[in-house]
């Protein structure tokens, strides 16, 4: 044996990793996801995995967030590679359109599965790396407001679809907030919508002090922004409860009535899961319009598990055109990991494979393998034992890996092939031309 030491293999804190029982799991959920993204017409595109940091920091106060790459044996004094591994999907989203614009149809949607990465420190529901689910919308000039609503629908079904617990998508409009911020006086709004995006996490009388400490509101200006965020609607209902407040400005006007149309396409899914609540800021400086945030009813300190919305020139960044668009995003680890660590997510076998074909003997290796290989010609997945054990240990491999029928071919020349259903204990006689899992 070696004398070097031993390195513990510990897994990366905020970096996780799952059991095969567990991923399985996962990647079933990744299937319908996509599913269900493809079946609203969304195209798929994966961007790479780092991206020029020129291009992640060109919209809004990221830095801190960004891993930044550099080669283990660089020089001291090199700079050149300007990379960093991506903190979101949607910069590197907009970059891949404004590469790509003329050869793509617009309105161009599509959905991105990817793993991204974010120098946090780790905890409850926020990783270093995970994986996110996005769709978006973009296209020359206007993107059509229906869209805004398209979009959280496709969230209702997509988790509704997987067993998510009660959660709620919470929409607002940033045109509200700068609007309401304007038709007070206030001289920088998107200073304050990123002090009000820090609610959840410093409460109102944190936010408050922030607002007078940082952004140099006076003490009525702090409470009507407070009183703008208190408010919460299930419906259209929610413009005249701003109104109430008396503040008044053009945009404040526009993002009302968009906020208003957005509810109203989506009133036909079940109450309380759509809410109107306006302290939702989302502190990304590219959002310019609608804007969502989700989270679980029964965890409401727990963070958002989907979010996005409207940005109105993101692209613009990369390209002289206007290209506006609108997105949303699933945080896949972050729900499945909460629901994984509250015991409410079922696990899957330790194999995917739907039978095991045992191996009787050495010298009927052969048939074992003709065996597998005939049933996965037919579709099934299989796996053929690795070594002539005893037979009660191969059963007993199949149970342990969650294997569901344990295929048995003949001991000897002119016998009939048997198949064991894992789940009864039967054993029948079996054809492996015609059997299926369903006739067991």
């Amino acid at each position: 044996m070696s004398d070097a030491p031993i390195v513990r293999p510990l897994p990366v804190s905020g970096f996780p990793e799952w059991l095969p029982e567990v991923r399985i799991v996962e990647q079933r959920w990744l299937d319908t996801i996509r599913a269900t993204f493809e079946r609203y017409g969304f195209s798929s595109v994966e961007t790479p995995s780092v991206e020029a940091l020129d291009v992640l920091t060109a919209k809004g106060e990221t830095s801190q967030e960004v891993y930044t790459l550099r080669r283990l044996q660089a020089d001291a004094d090199d700079d050149s590679a300007r990379l960093g591994l991506h903190f979101d999907l949607t910069v590197p989203f907009a970059r891949y359109v404004a590469a790509h614009f003329n050869e793509l149809v617009f309105p161009f949607k599509r959905y991105q599965m990817q793993r991204v990465w974010r120098g946090e420190r780790p905890q409850e529901g926020r990783f270093r790396e995970f994986t996110q689910c996005d769709i978006d919308v973009i296209n020359v000039d206007r993107v059509p407001l229906h869209f805004d609503a398209e979009l959280p629908r496709i969230v209702h079904e997509v988790l509704g679809t997987l067993g998510v617990p009660p959660w709620t998508l919470n929409i607002n409009n940033r045109k509200v907030l700068q609007g309401f911020y304007e038709g007070l006086g206030i001289g920088d709004p998107l200073a304050v919508i990123r002090i009000a995006d820090k609610m959840d996490k410093i409460g109102p009388d944190g936010v408050a002090n922030l607002l007078g400490a940082q952004a140099g509101l006076d003490a009525d200006q702090v409470r009507a922004c407070l009183d703008l965020a208190a408010i919460r609607a299930t419906g259209p209902g929610v413009v005249d409860e701003v109104r109430r407040l008396g503040v008044k400005s053009d945009l404040l006007t526009e993002g009302l009535d968009e906020l208003a149309q957005v509810l109203g396409d989506l009133a036909d899914l079940p109450t309380g899961s759509v809410v109107a609540d306006l302290s939702i800021a989302r502190g990304l400086d590219y959002y310019t319009g609608t804007v969502y945030e989700a989270k679980f009813v029964d965890w409401p300190d727990f963070g958002s598990i989907c979010s996005g919305g409207r940005y109105e020139n993101l692209a613009g960044s990369f390209i002289r055109r206007s290209l506006p668009g609108v997105g949303i995003s699933i945080g896949l680890t972050r729900i499945f990991a909460k629901l994984l660590a509250e015991g409410l997510l079922p696990t899957g076998p330790a194999s995917p494979a739907d039978v095991l074909v045992v191996v009787p003997a050495a010298e009927r290796r052969a048939a074992a393998l003709a065996t597998a290989t005939a049933l996965r010609a037919r579709g099934l997945k299989v796996e053929t034992y690795h070594q002539p054990d005893k037979l009660a240990k191969q059963v007993r491999y199949a149970a342990r890996k969650g294997i569901g029928f344990v295929w048995f071919p003949p001991f000897d020349e002119g016998r009939e092939h048997e198949v064991k259903n894992m789940a009864t204990g039967d054993q029948t006689a079996a054809d492996p031309a015609a059997w299926h899992p369903t006739s067991s």
